[in-house]
């Protein structure tokens, strides 16, 4: 038979198809494997009023590595002369998405074959291309061949059923690439399971195994092995996410996510997700018991498997997760979404924005359902994965700190456990103004610092915060339940009843020239000294004054290149301490020693905070002129 030539265009389309439009080469098996799957769907189709159709349906793959061939085969639909000529002729053309087309309203059948040119993504691995087709209701059977570009040729052959056979002459190696690995049965077993696990008929393969020799290895004679052949469905086909909820055990569930998502350990919680509507979508997530060892590195990826009616479309969808949800792991089907031209990414439409809304509610009515109902597993979680929440709630200037704002828990200083915001503000002190919270390195660090004491002594509670972006998410929020929230080292405290701030009001005003000195003695170093009304026991310690406070300031000094920002430091003097009278003493008598003291007092708040002090030799040598006067 003469070949004919690709209509308008096409030579072009296909050299895209080959060259441009696959990221992955083994997607061609994908390809193939979905072709089958939907000329079956045809046949089933009409299995239903036609009731003399066989329906034991099936796909085939099968290897020949002496000729160096690869074939698929279905016993669906089939394709007439001129069926080959138009849907395999014609690229972009599709037989299957003219069957949707007319059947879609109705509901009837899902085929995802919509585009018509996954039947050429074989090229990248085949030299030639054969389809042997002989069609339902006929007794002849047609072969189409092309070599690529200079076209394909149509002719009559035999075949035993209706049915279509795809032979791909896979290509030989070179350099660059090892076309050889898909005559390799293990790679074969391995794209099957990873992209077509799901597909709603079996996928077989004749497959070579091994097995003990019989009547060897029982210690009389040695051990030895044979090789056999058999007959081996490569894929599961029913997807456990399209079963009801009630039909899986929490087992199946556990076995299924450590398979498909490489942990050792079973998830915290399954979240199933079924929806009719606008757009119709499977979805079952899980949210891992412990971080992956990559989590807070550049090189996570997040996202959500991507299926197509059980056919694997993108491993990692990122555009379904928002970042501060990048710990969940699970798949979403649906044949709704706007697949491109390859089906290897989805088109950036409105489906897609629904469907990750409404994954987003769901995932933080399941969070807030285990907070409240099992709160051990919560609080696992939330060791594990409140660092996003947090960053959730900070970034894009608070826009997501409505939905996540419950679901944040601290460090409580008087239950000494993960409490929420809620279950603070519902133990406040009847007069209490405050949130107070104490940001620091460590909960250790936090309770010894100066600043907690009067708080503590009074009995009122404090969040202790420990990560770098808690007093950034704290500012955003800004307050909670109508408390604000203050920060046991930032502005007055407003502890002390009336009589008391009259008094320490008076006792500022009659040092306030020791605190100019002092001031004076500091320089630029400090904003202002003053009386302090949060200290007890301790002589002096660092508070700040302005947004910015030292906890922030540590935390924006670690960021390379950036700008160094820096808290208006207030050192504060406790008038209850014998080193206020001994200031008092020397500045009526040695303003050069007042200036020593204020130094030392000023380094060692620097160094209660953490923060490095300034000159450590000048410090050492003031520190030792003091000891032998």
């Amino acid at each position: 038979m003469p070949k004919k030539q690709f209509k308008t265009e096409s030579k072009r389309l296909l050299d895209m198809m080959v060259n441009s439009v696959y990221t992955h080469r083994e997607i061609f098996l994908r390809e193939l494997i979905s072709n089958a799957s939907d000329a079956i769907d045809k046949l089933y189709f009409k299995s239903l009023t036609e009731h003399d159709i066989d329906n034991r349906f099936e796909i085939r793959i099968a290897l020949d590595k002496d000729n160096r061939e690869l074939s698929v085969s279905d016993n669906g639909i089939g394709m007439s002369a001129d069926e080959l000529g138009n849907n395999l002729g014609v690229i972009a053309r599709s037989g299957s998405a003219e069957f949707k087309q007319a059947h879609e309203a109705k509901g009837e059948i899902d085929i995802i074959g919509q585009f018509g040119v996954g039947f050429y993504s074989a090229f990248m691995v085949a030299s030639r291309i054969t389809v042997i087709s002989r069609a339902y209701g006929s007794d002849e059977a047609f072969l189409w061949e092309s070599e690529g570009m200079d076209g394909f040729s149509v002719s009559p052959c035999e075949r035993d059923g209706v049915g279509t056979t795809v032979v791909l002459k896979i290509k030989q190696d070179s350099d660059e690439v090892n076309y050889s690995e898909f005559l390799d049965q293990y790679r074969i077993e391995e794209v099957v399971k990873k992209y077509s696990d799901y597909i709603r008929y079996p996928v077989k393969m004749e497959a070579e195994r091994s097995r003990l020799k019989e009547g060897t290895g029982d210690g009389k004679k040695p051990t030895e092995y044979e090789t056999f052949r058999e007959l081996e469905t490569l894929n599961s086909m029913i997807p456990l996410w399209r079963k009801n909820k009630s039909e899986v055990t929490e087992e199946q569930l556990g076995d299924f996510y450590k398979d498909k998502f490489m942990d050792f350990d079973d998830p915290l919680k399954a979240i199933h997700v079924k929806t009719d509507g606008i757009v119709s979508y499977n979805a079952l997530m899980f949210i891992p018991s412990r971080p992956p060892y990559n989590f807070y590195t550049k090189e996570y990826e997040k996202g959500l498997m991507l299926y197509s009616g059980g056919v694997l479309i993108m491993e990692k969808c990122a555009d379904l997760l928002p970042d501060y949800f990048g710990f969940v792991k699970g798949l979403v089907d649906s044949a709704d979404f706007s697949l491109n031209i390859s089906r290897e990414m989805l088109q950036h439409d409105r489906q897609l924005k629904l469907v990750a809304k409404n994954l987003e509610s769901k995932i933080k009515s399941e969070l807030k359902k285990m907070l409240d109902n099992e709160r051990d597993s919560y609080v696992k979680f939330f060791e594990a994965f409140g660092l996003p929440l947090k960053f959730g709630v900070y970034n894009n200037f608070g826009e997501n700190k409505e939905g996540l704002v419950d679901l944040l828990m601290f460090r409580s200083s008087s239950e000494n456990k993960l409490v929420t915001l809620s279950e603070y503000v519902a133990r406040l002190k009847e007069d209490q103004k405050y949130i107070y919270y104490a940001q620091g390195e460590s909960i250790a660090r936090i309770e010894r610092l100066p600043q907690t004491e009067s708080l503590l002594s009074k009995g009122f509670e404090i969040l202790y915060m420990t990560d770098d972006v808690d007093e950034f998410a704290v500012k955003i929020l800004n307050e909670y339940g109508g408390k604000p929230f203050k920060s046991v080292s930032a502005g007055d405290l407003e502890l002390n009843d009336s009589s008391e701030k009259e008094e320490s009001k008076k006792l500022a005003e009659e040092n306030s020239d020791l605190f100019k000195a002092m001031k004076d003695a500091l320089g630029d170093k400090v904003s202002e000294v003053r009386l302090s009304g949060r200290l007890v026991s301790h002589p002096v310690c660092l508070a700040s004054q302005g947004e910015i406070s030292l906890e922030m300031e540590k935390v924006l000094g670690k960021i390379p290149q950036g700008q160094k920002v820096k808290a208006a430091r207030v050192l504060e003097i406790n008038a209850s301490h014998p080193i206020f009278k001994r200031l008092q003493d020397v500045y009526s008598s040695n303003l050069e020693t007042l200036k020593t003291y204020a130094e030392i007092l000023y380094a060692q708040a620097l160094l209660i905070e953490g923060l490095v002090v300034d000159d450590p030799v000048a410090f050492s040598q003031a520190v030792c002129g003091l000891l032998i006067k």
